[in-house]
């Protein structure tokens, strides 16, 4: 058996199916991990959706921020953005069965046995892999119960910025998720910061990636993230970037997880602004 992990798909299909015949991938003995932000702003989100949820345990995924807003459009909590393309989930027969596996999903996944772990955007530097698992497994629960629709209408902003053991209700679980899901830059302080998307390098200079800011017991994990597209490689064996910019004409990657190489699609038919 082998195990990839692929980088943000955000609804490019073809793409996907693609790079699977590229990595000759076997859904009968081979195992696909993905880094979430599976739908949204590319053609085709509803068939990624149900060819993940048909892969049943064959395939991992967790949840990233398009994710997250796709419940809270489907729920018609949040209106749909300009370059949403949630249309055709919004109206598919399976909708409903859709809602309740992606709500299944986690916002981490942990192989302790090969010191991997999956996550869409990162860790807070500050946690331990244990803190950082149970946090993750407090947004879980909710969003797993009736307090559902309630965590959705809670959970945009970017406030509160610093963690505390002491946060609860609402603000306690809106900075778990932005911390799983929207993170890219903190301050020394680790004052997570929202606002900047650009490529490491060019941001104000208090602000560092996060990755720089993780503890030791952190870095004794691979972690394998997506979200930044415009992060590009990173000189850290321990960290894998896996959005390379597919939806943004760039292309999909897969990462072999037992013999450590990338494969890659072709380059997406699709370029929008990945800073929009």
């Amino acid at each position: 058996m082998t195990t990839y992990a692929i980088g943000d798909i955000q609804g490019c299909y073809k793409e996907l199916r693609q790079l699977l015949k590229l990595i000759n991938f076997s859904s009968d003995k081979d195992q696909l991990w993905f880094v979430g932000d599976l739908v949204n702003r590319g053609p085709d989100s509803l068939s990624v959706l149900r060819f993940i949820k048909d892969l049943g345990e064959n395939a991992i995924s967790v949840l990233g921020n398009h994710d997250l807003h796709m419940l809270g459009v489907l729920q018609s909590i949040e209106k749909p953005r300009k370059k949403d393309t949630f249309n055709e989930i919004i109206l598919a027969k399976d909708r409903d069965t859709l809602i309740e596996w992606i709500c299944s999903l986690p916002l981490m996944h942990i192989n302790k046995k090969s010191k991997h772990i999956l996550v869409h955007a990162g860790i807070y530097p500050a946690w331990s892999v244990e803190e950082a698992q149970v946090y993750a497994n407090e947004v879980e629960s909710v969003l797993q119960s009736n307090k559902c629709i309630d965590f959705l209408k809670n959970m945009y902003g970017s406030k509160p910025e610093r963690w505390s053991p002491s946060l609860a209700g609402w603000d306690r679980l809106r900075f778990i998720t932005n911390s799983f899901t929207r993170m890219r830059f903190c301050t020394k302080d680790l004052q997570l910061d929202m606002k900047y998307k650009c490529p490491p390098g060019s941001q104000p200079n208090e602000l560092i990636p996060w990755y720089l800011l993780r503890n030791d017991k952190l870095r004794q994990y691979q972690i394998l993230m997506g979200h930044w597209s415009t992060l590009g490689n990173v000189n850290d064996p321990q960290l894998v970037t896996l959005d390379t910019g597919c939806l943004w004409g760039g292309k999909l990657t897969a990462y072999s997880l037992e013999s450590p190489s990338c494969y890659t699609s072709l380059e997406c038919a699709i370029s929008q602004d990945p800073l929009s």
